[in-house]
C-alpha cells in the first residue's frame, strides 16, 4: 500500500518506517513522556508499538505518520488516524518527542492530519478521546475547535469523552 505524504509549513509527515525505532524506542522509554501513551515501554513493546502503526495503514487504509522536522531533518514524533479492534470509533493521535515540544507541532500535526480525515478519507466527522488526566491533549483538542459529542466506556474499562474535530480553515 501506498502511504501518502504531508507537507506542513515545518514538518513533513512519511510512512513509519523501520529506521524511525530508534526514536520510538527512546520516547517510550521516557516514563513521563510517553505516560499518556502507554508507557513507559521496553525496547520490544516500542517495537511492537511501529509494527502495529506501519501494519495499521494495510489493515485499516489509514494509520500513523513518522513526523519530521524539515530544518533540522530530525524525527520529532508521530501522529495519525488509527482505529484499535474493538475501540468505539477511529482517532486522531499524535505523540511529539521531549525536545519539540511546546512549539505548537502538535497543532500543525493535528490539522493536516484532520484535513486528512476531511478531505481525502471523506469522512463525515474526525474524532478523538484521551484519558481524563492528559490536560494537554484536552487543550489542544479545544483549541482544535473540538467539541464533547459523548462520554463513553472503553474496552480498558476507563470512560472517555469523545470529541468532534472541526475541519480546519
Amino acid at each position: 500500500m501506498s502511504i501518502p505524504e504531508i507537507e506542513t509549513e515545518r514538518l513533513f509527515l512519511c510512512a513509519p518506517a523501520q529506521d524511525d525505532f530508534d526514536v520510538y524506542r527512546r520516547f517510550y522509554a521516557d516514563k513521563v513522556g510517553s505516560a499518556a501513551y502507554g508507557g513507559p515501554l521496553n525496547a520490544e513493546q516500542a517495537w511492537r508499538k511501529l509494527a502495529y502503526d506501519i501494519g495499521h495503514w494495510t489493515i485499516r487504509g489509514f494509520g500513523m505518520w513518522s513526523a519530521y522536522h524539515k530544518e533540522s531533518g530530525n524525527m520529532v514524533g508521530g501522529a495519525g488516524l488509527v482505529y484499535p479492534q474493538g475501540w468505539p470509533c477511529p482517532e486522531l493521535t499524535w505523540w511529539i518527542t521531549p525536545d519539540f515540544r511546546r512549539q505548537g507541532l502538535a497543532m500543525e500535526l493535528s490539522k493536516a492530519v484532520i484535513g486528512f480525515g476531511y478531505d481525502h478519507l471523506e469522512w463525515d466527522a474526525v474524532r478523538t478521546y484521551m484519558n481524563d488526566e492528559n490536560i494537554p491533549a484536552r487543550r489542544l483538542v479545544e483549541k482544535l475547535g473540538g467539541v464533547v459529542e459523548k462520554r463513553r466506556s472503553f474496552p480498558d474499562g476507563l470512560d472517555r469523552n469523545i470529541y468532534i474535530l472541526p475541519q480546519s480553515s
